[in-house]
């Protein structure tokens, strides 16, 4: 065993660990959520549990119970899945399919870690958590450590084992006034190393649901076996071993030595990843979805270590959210929060020379040479299976009641929405129900925050968003991804800019009101009718109507001509216009003067535009209107 050489040596037979039959696992799973913990005199508190975030402070050793601590009660559905023994060796698997796959996924990833890997999750293991998870600033990381006097001892690993323990601590050359972790509170972004250290505060430790559940870390449930292949693969297609979980040779001598006091689940350092990430993301909200995928990325290297186990690490990141959303949430933290964000933005404002307005593009400026969290899309690809690793989905699925709170983790990154707006986001971009560790106590585990950070995932109701020029930053102009579905409809009004780039299947429609709405995909605008009665419409790319298009009063329609291509604006019902249109030429493939472009395609169309503007200084743009569409003659000036 790779424990062997250290004297740290503790195997507990995995196949006597499991070995609860599927029958016998299927009874038990009708056994009540908390059964064995239950004292009676808390009998009453499991019928009319308070509400998360103002019942988080519970979080203390001293409350071990669902009913006494209530992140031990958001983790419930853990409970279904395992039910504690009498001591850390004894607990019997309630759920023994789900606890294989487990063990099947830890063995599968530890055995094929490349050496870069395995140091990698040993910075990560030792490399305090808030400074850790700086990285995920991107272009703005520097400038962070500098400003906060942010230091770590921990920069490289060790080829081999070290010979004893390691903690990151202050350098010996770090300049005066550093801090390890976020930083000092006492720098130019004190606010913000002090918000990080709040949001992982003294309510914030995973030690009292550790010794609730008693559940072992992975390496400890070893079999004294070889890494043997069954020939067989796993429902996500992994290859069956009779394996076990090889701890990084770096952090052998980083366990601790005490099972009971050592519990896996859930993951300590994965919740205080996923809590120093949510603060940074809070006060650097330019960075959110970036901080989101640091956090699922640093914690998977607990599974990749050998230290911790996929359900630990999903634990650690349900208690992370619902920690986090509380410590923003309570008013004594309302001026901190604020004062964090202010400072965040000030200061890289001055230092990068940028505006409110574009603060966002410097933030994203740099490639994956410097930025490793600089691609949405492999961002995305990150986050996604590590949202439920090895669960499955059972049973049907039941709309979300988003947890009391929750609303404030969106509060800066979007804050042109009202908080009920903000629930709704969460709402509709929410996990399905039917996974088991998520589906606990007010399903924290189901939020899906790197999604919600694009937008609604749905309009089930009619949604009116209004975007304000002057705020600046995300409250003058942001990006919706998501593919928005649902029976509703959206109303833009204010002076700011809303762009859309999913491929929506919205019914309800959709008005302008002021500013511009962009549709930067054919499909942007959803199925329904839509209406520009003031400010503007612009069009990226083809647009598709597929209802009827209505332009009246002060308006504009922005549209891109490109040669040898259909109509820039197809329409499946009537056209009724007014108002100006604005066209511009494509940049790549421009049409010529003497041809004649399609503008407009549609069932019918009523009315002129007051006015036709073309971005040319050599064209000019002749409208050719006819009972089904417009096109324009482009000729020379």
């Amino acid at each position: 065993m790779p424990s062997s050489a250290t004297g740290h040596a503790l195997t507990l037979n995995r196949r006597r660990f499991l070995a609860t039959s599927v029958a016998g696992g299927a009874a038990l799973v009708a056994v009540p959520a908390f059964a064995g913990w239950l004292p009676a005199a808390d009998a009453k508190a499991a019928t009319n549990p308070a509400a998360f975030v103002d019942d988080y402070k519970t979080n203390v050793t001293a409350n071990q119970t669902p009913e006494t601590n209530a992140v031990v009660r958001i983790l419930g559905g853990f409970a279904k899945v395992w039910k504690t023994g009498g001591a850390w060796n004894t607990g019997t698997p309630l759920m023994p399919e789900v606890l294989r796959a487990n063990m099947r996924y830890c063995a599968h990833i530890t055995a094929r870690r490349t050496e870069a890997e395995a140091k990698q999750a040993f910075i990560t293991d030792r490399q305090h958590q808030s400074y850790s998870v700086i990285a995920g600033l991107g272009p703005l990381a520097e400038l962070y450590k500098a400003g906060a006097k942010a230091v770590t001892s921990i920069t490289s690993a060790p080829d081999g084992t070290p010979a004893g323990k390691i903690s990151d601590s202050l350098p010996a050359d770090a300049p005066a006034g550093s801090a390890v972790g976020a930083g000092s509170h006492d720098s130019e972004l004190g606010k913000v190393a002090e918000l990080v250290d709040t949001v992982r505060g003294p309510f914030a430790s995973s030690n009292p649901a550790k010794f609730a559940f008693q559940y072992p870390r992975p390496w400890r449930m070893n079999e004294d076996s070889e890494v043997v292949d069954t020939g067989k693969k796993d429902a996500f297609g992994f290859p069956v071993y009779e394996s076990e979980v090889i701890v990084a040779p770096q952090l052998l001598r980083q366990r601790g030595e005490t099972p009971a006091e050592d519990g896996g689940f859930p993951s300590g350092h994965t919740n205080a990843i996923h809590l120093a990430s949510l603060a940074y993301a809070y006060a650097v909200p330019e960075r959110f979805q970036e901080m989101v995928t640091t956090a699922f990325d640093l914690s998977h290297d607990r599974i990749v270590s050998g230290m911790h186990s996929a359900v630990d690490v999903i634990g650690g990141r349900v208690m992370a959210t619902a920690l986090a959303a509380a410590t923003l949430a309570d008013p004594a933290n309302a001026e901190l929060k604020a004062a964090a964000r202010a400072q965040a933005l000030a200061y890289f404002q001055e230092k990068t020379g940028t505006t409110a307005d574009t603060l966002y593009a410097h933030a994203h400026s740099a490639g994956p040479d410097s930025d490793p969290y600089s691609d949405r899309d492999a961002n995305a690809r990150t986050v996604k299976p590590k949202l439920t690793y090895v669960l499955t989905r059972r049973g049907r699925d039941t709309d979300l009641t988003v947890p009391k709170g929750a609303e404030v983790l969106l509060e800066t990154r979007q804050p042109y929405l009202t908080a009920a707006q903000r629930r709704e986001v969460l709402r509709t971009t929410a996990l399905p129900a039917g996974y088991v560790l998520l589906d606990g106590f007010e399903q924290w585990g189901r939020l899906d925050l790197f999604t919600a950070a694009d937008g609604y995932g749905a309009f089930d109701a009619d949604v009116t968003v209004t975007l304000d020029a002057a705020a600046g930053g995300f409250g003058a102009a942001d990006s919706w991804r998501n593919d928005i579905r649902g029976e509703g409809g959206l109303t833009k009004r204010g002076t700011g800019t809303l762009t859309l780039t999913g491929h929506n299947r919205y019914h309800g429609g959709t008005v302008v009101e002021g500013g511009t709405l962009v549709a930067a995909s054919a499909n942007a605008l959803g199925q329904g009718d839509v209406r520009v009665t003031g400010g503007a419409l612009r069009a990226d790319k083809v647009l598709r109507v597929r209802g009827s298009y209505v332009q009246q009063g002060d308006t504009r329609l922005e549209l891109l001509l490109r040669k040898n291509h259909g109509p820039a604006l197809e329409v499946s019902g009537r056209v009724v216009l007014g108002g100006v249109l604005s066209l511009r030429l494509d940049a790549e493939r421009p049409p010529v003067a003497g041809t004649t472009v399609p503008v407009i395609e549609a069932r019918r169309l009523r009315g002129q535009f007051d006015r036709i503007e073309l971005n040319s200084d050599t064209l000019r743009a002749v409208p050719v209107y006819t009972t089904d569409g417009l096109s324009v003659r482009l000729l020379k000036r």
